[in-house]
């Protein structure tokens, strides 16, 4: 039978005892040995008269009783261990509190009493190593063979200060005897003879995951000398995932290395020293939040941990009662689960094009945030499916390799362009909002907008939109036509009917005769609603000009004019609708400094307060309409 102690999670203070500056929470009393303030042997109280005065030194058995294990001192008489440690020679004992035996079963101190001169004198034994050892040698990784067949004693010491002998807590260190020290634990010691792959092999919890172990490789390292954690996962935990999933992850030897890993820490990792929502490195390579919560240590947050401190000679295994499904053992659909962007994997499924989300070839999927969707964008039929198409790309990507200019190819047929700013990375109209999921053959990149790939050039979606006939009109007369057809990278902030029709007709004549003005609205540089978020950006128009691009009260703006409707995406660049028209300035005539994003001194100076991007107001004129009137 193994003992599984259950200590309380609890906040602490600051880095000194005493401090009460809040600094993390611990799951067990923060302590630094070195440092320990409690009465001891040498530091103890004799009276209410004497408070600070020490105790004398002493052997070890009368010690003892003096740091509060007196347990030990009788079970030391009844295994004839006394006259070892009241004699001559120079011991280290690390000793259990009362605590800590009272807590042990009534089974566990049967077989020992039961036989104290072997199994309790055997027990005493492992607690004691023949040589006086101070907590300056109690570093981290560290074992010291003990008196009982020479098996080690593991040491762990924590960055927080925390000693463990065995996962078992030190409550108490260096109280000197005239026969060497004594330090007092939490716990009661069990001799550690098994590795980790040793400890599956014989708990029958463990059927399903030594089978996993065995087809992934993992055996030799798990026999292996080294530092290890291992969340365990029981059978009862294979048995909650689907069939099709647990059975896909069993059958790819790549995806089950990969979950195997993520549940394996290249450290020994104690229950007792776990700062609450700490991320740890697993084998796997990313990060696992490992904390508690009351009694229970939690793995991302879920109280799954069944059995703590399972110690081997290679390290320690904690039993958990669920499986950890990593990233990188997932398909694309099933990254999709993830909360905030599950519409996406909804409608491919409502829509039946699950598969796509499910190859075994390289993809990425461009998810957006659920809160993009509106309920007029989730009706299933012809044209969602070929939206939901756009969002998929023909290549497993990372956001960190991405370029600007670059274009990438949809399962759709679509082209889609990259931009890089200075605080955004976007693909068209829609933005990077969160890291890279990489799944096992597919990559999801969450998105902050549902994308609108390219439908024509600008004087395509001009013309097909009846809210700018009269700029069309003055295109067309400035000689511009052929300008906003051509290939280009262009931003054209696009005055509506109704930003013309206010203004003076004198003004009226101008906008409509004046090619200077209306090049001052056009910039040869894309820059979508996105890339403006939290700056200011100067784009150089084809006047010669500057245009200030910035946010106000969450709203895209030019030159402190509101943008209406943002992001209409052409071949050849991008459309801002404003209701009204931008007018020419001296200060505005010679600038020449195009895409660059002012500081915040600059912003000060310009009088612009930061704010995020607005989502784009619903078009007047419906994309779909666009297309139909571009195809006529």
């Amino acid at each position: 039978m193994r003992y599984y102690p259950i200590n309380k999670c609890y906040s602490t203070a600051g880095s000194e005892p005493g401090s009460t500056a809040p600094m993390y929470v611990l799951c067990s009393k923060w302590q630094d040995p070195a440092r320990n303030t409690s009465p001891t042997a040498n530091s103890g109280t004799i009276g209410k008269s004497a408070a600070n005065q020490p105790l004398p030194i002493t052997n070890i058995y009368n010690t003892l009783g003096n740091v509060g294990s007196s347990t030990t001192q009788l079970y030391s008489e009844r295994a004839n261990l006394r006259t070892q440690i009241e004699g001559p020679g120079t011991f280290t004992m690390f000793a259990p509190s009362n605590e800590a035996w009272s807590s042990l079963s009534a089974e566990i101190i049967d077989a020992l009493v039961s036989n104290v001169n072997i199994e309790l004198l055997n027990a005493l034994h492992y607690h004691m190593v023949d040589r006086r050892i101070l907590t300056d040698e109690l570093k981290h990784g560290v074992t010291f063979p003990s008196m009982y067949q020479d098996l080690n004693i593991f040491v762990h010491h924590y960055s927080n200060g925390i000693v463990t002998i065995n996962c078992a807590r030190v409550m108490k260190a260096d109280q000197l005897a005239t026969n060497g020290v004594v330090h007092l634990i939490d716990r009661v010691l069990m001799a550690v003879t098994n590795s980790i792959q040793d400890t599956l092999e014989i708990d029958d919890n463990f059927q399903q995951l030594r089978a996993a172990v065995a087809a992934a490789g993992l055996e030799e390292m798990l026999s292996s000398k080294g530092e290890y954690t291992f969340f365990a996962p029981t059978d009862e935990a294979f048995q909650k995932v689907s069939p099709d999933t647990l059975n896909r992850i069993l059958g790819d030897p790549e995806a089950l290395k990969s979950l195997l890993n993520y549940h394996i820490l290249r450290k020994v990792q104690c229950a007792e020293a776990i700062i609450s929502g700490a991320p740890m490195e697993t084998l796997e390579g990313t990060l696992l939040e490992v904390g508690c919560n009351g009694d229970s240590v939690t793995l991302k947050g879920k109280a799954v941990v069944t059995a703590k401190d399972i110690l081997t000679t290679n390290g320690v295994i904690h039993m958990i009662d669920e499986l950890l499904i990593p990233d990188s053992a997932k398909t694309i659909l099933e990254l999709t689960e993830k909360p905030g962007v599950t519409k996406i994997g909804s409608l491919f499924k409502q829509t039946g094009l699950t598969s796509y989300l499910e190859k075994k070839e390289p993809l990425t999927l461009l998810a957006p945030l659920d809160i993009a969707f509106k309920e007029a964008l989730t009706v299933v039929n012809e044209d969602m499916s070929n939206l939901l198409l756009d969002h998929v790309v023909k290549d497993q990507l990372s956001s960190k390799y991405l370029y600007d200019g670059q274009t990438l190819e949809t399962m759709s047929g679509k082209k889609l362009r990259v931009f890089v700013y200075r605080n955004a990375l976007c693909i068209e109209n829609s933005c990077i909002a969160a890291h890279d999921k990489r799944g096992r053959y597919g990559t999801m990149m969450i998105m902050d907008n549902i994308l609108t790939p390219p439908i024509g050039t600008i004087m395509d979606i001009l013309k097909a939109d009846d809210r700018f006939s009269m700029l069309v009109g003055a295109i067309q007369t400035a000689g511009l036509t052929e300008t906003l057809n051509r290939p280009g990278t262009f931003t054209i902030f696009a005055p509506t009917n109704h930003a013309i029709l206010a203004l003076p007709s004198r003004e009226q004549n101008r906008v409509m005769a004046d090619p200077m003005l209306l090049k001052y609205h056009i910039s040869e540089r894309i820059l979508v609603s996105g890339g403006v978020a939290s700056q200011i950006v100067l784009l150089k128009s084809l006047q010669g000009g500057n245009l200030e691009v910035g946010t106000k009260n969450h709203i895209i703006n030019v030159n402190k004019i509101p943008v209406v409707d943002s992001d209409l995406m052409a071949t050849n660049g991008v459309i801002h609708a404003i209701d009204r028209v931008l007018q020419l300035s001296a200060g505005r005539q010679s600038e020449s400094r195009n895409g660059m994003e002012i500081s915040s001194e600059d912003i000060r100076r310009f009088g612009y307060r930061p704010a995020k991007v607005a989502s784009p107001r619903i078009r007047k004129v419906t994309r779909d309409a666009i297309l139909k009137r571009i195809k006529h």
